[in-house]
């Protein structure tokens, strides 16, 4: 199929989509188009080309913006368009401009989420890392979810804006606000909470603050937790932990274990593909670091 097919296929899709959710009585566009939002971040999830996905999502992206339009203060609305910005942002942004402005709108859509069940939340851009400590821990077991959505957001963000200084400064809140959310979500927690915070114990040495120990433990809690089908989780860890740790036995185990295995998985398929991108290039660059 050419780009050009593929374009418009994408366009016949957000047309056929903005005709069915603009038909019918009003009372029933919110919920339709919270579901819509769901189809939509699961079809993005499961796509085993992610060129395709680089291709789709930004249309999806403004058909979200649309519907937020007329359902501003929904939530679930604002979840899903605050995932997808972060997750372009994150991985398909050909530019540092480009990552800068689409996870800067994921978090606005995310800290809008947040506020909107949480007012205290309103505020914490403002706050210090004391205030901010305090009130997080306001958030009720019934808003994990968003809670988890603002520190995925707010994560991309510092990743995409990591040159500056004062938004480097905000990882410690980050922090906390994944050791919150652990808290709280029980056993609906989102193993991907465990490569989160491994990944942000391990951004220091040991020597300058980093925690290598208990990221190796969220590494392998992560891992656990989807018995070992998100790839993902592996390639950090071997990024992370094992070449922090100059552990060449470890990380070239983890690398070979996501290169041997099936992507396909449900929610995974996009993740571990680009996983498996990513684990090829360090086989490659493993001599040359582990001299």
């Amino acid at each position: 199929m050419t780009n050009r097919t593929r374009r418009i296929l994408i366009r016949a899709l957000a047309l056929t989509l903005i005709l069915v959710l603009t038909s019918g009585c009003a009372s029933l566009m919110s919920s339709a188009a919270t579901g819509l939002a769901d189809s939509l971040s699961n079809a993005v999830l499961n796509q085993n080309d992610p060129e395709t996905a680089r291709i789709a999502i930004p249309a999806y992206m403004v058909l979200l913006d649309g519907i937020l339009e007329s359902n501003p203060d929904d939530p679930k609305l604002l979840v899903a368009a605050a995932t997808m910005y972060a997750t372009y942002g994150a991985v398909f942004a050909d530019s540092e401009l480009r990552a800068s402005r689409l996870t800067t709108r994921a978090r606005s859509y995310a800290l809008r989420a947040m506020c909107n069940t949480y007012k205290e939340s309103c505020h914490w851009p403002e706050m210090n890392y004391d205030e901010f400590v305090v009130s997080v821990q306001g958030v009720k077991a019934k808003h994990a979810d968003i809670l988890y959505s603002y520190g995925f957001a707010s994560l991309v963000y510092l990743q995409a804006h990591s040159s500056d200084w004062n938004s480097l400064a905000e990882l410690p809140e980050i922090e906390a606000l994944f050791y919150h959310y652990l808290d709280i979500a029980g056993d609906d927690v989102t193993p991907s909470t465990h490569t989160y915070m491994g990944i942000m114990l391990t951004l220091r040495p040991p020597a300058l603050g980093g925690k290598p120990d208990e990221a190796r433990e969220h590494f392998e809690k992560a891992i656990a937790l989807t018995n070992g089908r998100d790839l993902g989780a592996k390639v950090e860890f071997a990024r992370g932990y094992a070449k922090l740790m100059y552990d060449r036995e470890l990380h070239d185990r983890l690398i070979n274990e996501v290169l041997a295995a099936d992507p396909e998985e449900h929610g995974l398929t996009l993740s571990n593909i680009l996983a498996q991108e990513d684990a090829v290039i360090m086989m490659e660059e493993a001599d040359d670091y582990f001299f």
